[in-house]
């Protein structure tokens, strides 16, 4: 084993990744191999910065994953089982301290198919890059097809939580139900995202630098002409390293009602997570950047008076003691974070209303914040309706959502207790 691995490090190229692991059987060394230095969203160059180490003192069970590296210059060396032991992980050479919400190229993605029979094949991770798809695959011509998103934590002692998997992957069961697609099970979901993760961790950011988003989409990825549903479907997860969703970090941000144009209608889609829901949005989101508001705020389209969401996120309404948010009701998201903030509001003493919330109500509240599992929980600063500005927590988190905020991210990050058990510690 000794003179293979040493024939193999001479061949490496510098932008290779070398991690050792201790097999119960035998020494081995993988080797995986690092693209080459891609830019960022945001236009951040990452091949400047020196490597980051983090050293793991706790063992953690790896369960291995079968790897797709028909891209690789390499193959893997094949293991059964190993531990992960005092492992030193090399950390992504990227600019942690500022890290915007841009899509961040990563090391591996997760693919698994399923056919007429409606059966989901075994995945496999493969390298990062580009899919095929017929021109007639059903996402594209009708589009067919759901979205996830859910995010993993390094804690400070370097171990990696995940934050409710298994809501996520009831959630795209629901939609898939709906866009009458098959879904994969919870536990394949869960599965899928935790080999995903730990193929990607040295894109994990540090304790406290930002977060691990999880991509997970599900695609009428067969050919179809005619409207039905397709033939085939792939379920596909990427990653990407993340820091704060809106541009002014956890500052207030600025929204404005729209009160013309809907994001969904009763008997739709607005209620499960399917990428046209998003789409949709686009043309009134971009009206009001343009102006200098950061989102918008919708209301239903029947009366057009109440509440409904963010483009991306849920709404809460704080008065007092009592925290209100739209009931959820067929066009409205069921956010997991939306769903979180309740239970952690309640067990901080709080009462909580879901109900149909007036747009007049935004007019004397105490505070409003938005959730989602991008933002977390983002306070509002001001609201504009019909020309009129309310302005909310000048320069900051008023203090119920800066509570809530706290105790819900100190959770997703380990530094509580989680009596909730909504975390899942990979191993």
């Amino acid at each position: 084993m000794e003179s293979s691995s040493s024939a193999v490090m001479a061949g490496l190229q510098p932008n290779s990744l070398i991690c050792p692991f201790s097999s119960s059987r035998n020494g081995c060394t993988l080797f995986l191999p690092i693209p080459n230095s891609f830019s960022s969203a945001a236009g951040q160059s990452r091949h400047c910065l020196p490597p980051l180490s983090l050293k793991l003192q706790k063992q953690t069970a790896f369960t291995p994953y079968h790897v797709n590296q028909t891209d690789s210059p390499f193959k893997l060396f094949s293991v059964s089982s190993h531990t992960l032991s005092n492992e030193t992980i090399q950390l992504a050479d990227i600019d942690w301290d500022n890290l915007g919400f841009g899509f961040c190229p990563t090391d591996y993605m997760y693919v698994m198919k399923c056919g007429r029979d409606g059966n989901f094949s075994k995945g496999e991770l493969q390298r990062f890059g580009n899919i095929e798809l017929s021109p007639s695959a059903g996402v594209l011509n009708y589009g067919q097809g759901l979205f996830e998103g859910l995010k993993a934590y390094r804690k400070q002692d370097g171990s990696i939580l995940l934050f409710r998997p298994e809501e996520n992957a009831m959630r795209m069961q629901v939609g898939a139900e709906r866009m009458c697609m098959p879904s994969p099970s919870v536990e394949q979901f869960v599965e899928a995202v935790k080999a995903t993760v730990l193929a990607n961790k040295r894109w994990i950011p540090p304790s406290g630098k930002g977060s691990l988003y999880i991509r997970p989409l599900l695609m009428g990825s067969g050919a179809v002409l005619g409207l039905a549903p397709a033939p085939e479907y792939t379920f596909l997860i990427y990653v990407s390293p993340v820091g704060n969703y809106f541009k002014e970090g956890i500052a207030p941000i600025n929204l404005v009602v729209e009160h013309e144009l809907h994001r969904a209608t009763p008997g739709g889609t607005g209620g499960v997570k399917t990428i046209g829901n998003y789409a949709a949005v686009l043309k009134a989101q971009s009206a009001a950047k343009a102006k200098g508001y950061s989102d918008v705020l919708y209301l239903d389209c029947v009366h057009k008076r109440y509440l409904e969401e963010v483009s991306s996120c849920n709404i809460f309404v704080v008065k007092g003691n009592v925290i209100s948010t739209p009931v959820i009701k067929g066009t409205i998201l069921p956010g997991i974070t939306r769903k979180s903030i309740i239970d952690v509001a309640q067990s901080q003493g709080f009462q909580v209303e879901e109900r149909l919330v007036t747009v007049e109500e935004l007019l004397d509240a105490d505070e409003v914040f938005c959730t989602g599992t991008a933002v977390v929980v983002s306070p509002v600063g001001s609201i504009t309706y019909l020309g009129k500005r309310v302005s909310y927590a000048e320069g900051g988190f008023g203090a119920v959502s800066q509570q809530l905020y706290s105790v819900l991210t100190q959770l997703q990050m380990g530094l509580i207790a989680d009596k909730m058990n909504w975390t899942l510690e990979l191993s």
